[in-house]
């Protein structure tokens, strides 16, 4: 939607002038959760804001998260949440406001939530109440925002910034880039954060799709695909990272939770290892049902642990048949470590086209973890995804949003 009943439209700013100059205290580029936040907050300190998009749609990204229902924070929220080549940078940001101010600002709305798993936060009905909530605080604040709007250039000027849009150039103090990373570019994701960050000689740690499924080799495909839709409990470890969550087998191959968050720290070349069933050692069980001579086959056996599909699949596939009773121990063993120490390697990602988050961003080195503002740069500020700061699944990135954009609205 747009929202002009909130401020002047660019097309009516145009009838009173042409290649006019118009000046702001803070112009923020990018209007998803960073972006708006940080306006409020801006606007809140009676600054004059120009909050700006490329999009037709306000806050898509809000719009189809969690299903559409919004995993606004998590109630867990903490620095260990995070990836980035500086773990500390989001420690003063996390602090400064926290989950539990969100959670305050949802509740003075008067918008239902509850918690699904894990300490994650969703609205009860739509997403679209926490949009609705961050244009009623913007309008509150009084803030300038537009969309459909394209930025020519972005050069500094004597103590400000200046953008250029159709001709007219608009200057400001303060400048936020806010504008997202890479993925889902069907919703209008772009470069444009990291190229004004590389044009103001700034240093950017290569980006990659993250919280995305991973894929893999055609022989494990057929596998997958005989349990589509199947999810199990299961820990999926990458290095020294492991997670705790659902995996759900697919057509595509393996997916869930917990293949989503160990996609983030997952590189090329390695192998993801998986226990299909973290409460029990598989190896230890079989072996005492050999020992008790048991007249049942290690299908039926495996069945009491497992989805009785997946265990029938796995038996399959390592070709064993009979009585446990007269099967090797080694044979045993193998298929214990097929269920507890599954090793897997994926071939590849989805990319940014199903990558809920981008890896890496503008070097944390580069901004104050207190103000976000450029150090080499003054009123020059990077808030939310473009930031090389990335969470784990479960409203870690939206807390990350509100955060930042909260920070910089505090001082630019």
């Amino acid at each position: 939607m747009r929202t002009n009943h909130i401020a002047l439209s660019i097309s009516a700013l145009a009838i009173y002038s042409t290649n006019m100059t118009s000046h702001y205290d803070v112009i923020i580029i990018g209007a998803g959760a960073a972006g708006m936040m940080c306006a409020i907050e801006a606007g809140k300190r009676g600054r004059k804001v120009w909050l700006i998009d490329h999009a037709r749609k306000t806050a898509e990204k809000i719009r189809i998260s969690g299903g559409g229902r919004c995993n606004f924070t998590n109630i867990y929220a903490s620095p260990e949440n995070y990836l980035s080549q500086n773990p500390h940078f989001c420690k003063s940001a996390l602090k400064q406001y926290t989950q539990h101010d969100f959670i305050a600002l949802v509740e003075k709305h008067g918008i239902t939530y509850h918690e699904k798993k894990l300490g994650q936060l969703f609205c009860d009905h739509s997403a679209q109440a926490i949009i609705d909530m961050l244009l009623k605080e913007m309008k509150i604040a009084g803030i300038q925002y537009d969309q459909d709007i394209e930025i020519e250039t972005v050069t500094n000027q004597d103590k400000g910034y200046a953008i250029t849009h159709n001709t007219n150039t608009y200057i400001c103090e303060s400048l936020v880039i806010a504008t997202g990373g890479l993925s889902i570019p069907k919703i209008g994701a772009s470069k444009f954060g990291y190229d004004i960050a590389k044009q103001f000689g700034l240093k950017v740690i290569p980006t990659r799709p993250a919280l995305v499924p991973l894929t893999f080799q055609a022989s494990l495909l057929e596998f997958c695909k005989s349990l589509s839709g199947l999810s199990v409990d299961a820990i999926v470890s990458c290095g020294k990272k492991s997670f705790a969550e659902g995996l759900l087998f697919t057509h595509r191959g393996l997916s869930g939770p917990s293949i989503l968050q160990i996609s983030s720290y997952w590189q090329e070349g390695q192998d993801i290892i998986i226990n299909l069933c973290p409460a029990q050692d598989v190896t230890a069980y079989i072996l005492e049902k050999k020992q008790q001579n048991s007249k049942q086959d290690a299908s039926n056996i495996l069945a009491a642990l497992l989805p009785k599909n997946l265990a029938h699949n796995i038996c399959e596939v390592h070709n064993i048949k009979g009585r446990i009773a007269d099967l090797p121990d080694k044979t045993l063993k193998a298929l214990g470590a097929a269920i507890n120490d599954w090793h897997v390697r994926p071939s590849g990602t989805e990319g940014y086209r199903t990558a809920e988050v981008t890896l890496g961003g503008i070097d944390t080195n580069e901004l104050s973890s207190k103000t976000m503002e450029c150090t080499k740069h003054k009123g020059l500020y990077f808030i939310g995804e473009v930031v090389d700061v990335t969470g784990h699944l479960g409203g870690f990135n939206f807390q990350w949003a509100w955060s930042s954009g909260y920070v910089a609205g505090q001082n630019a």
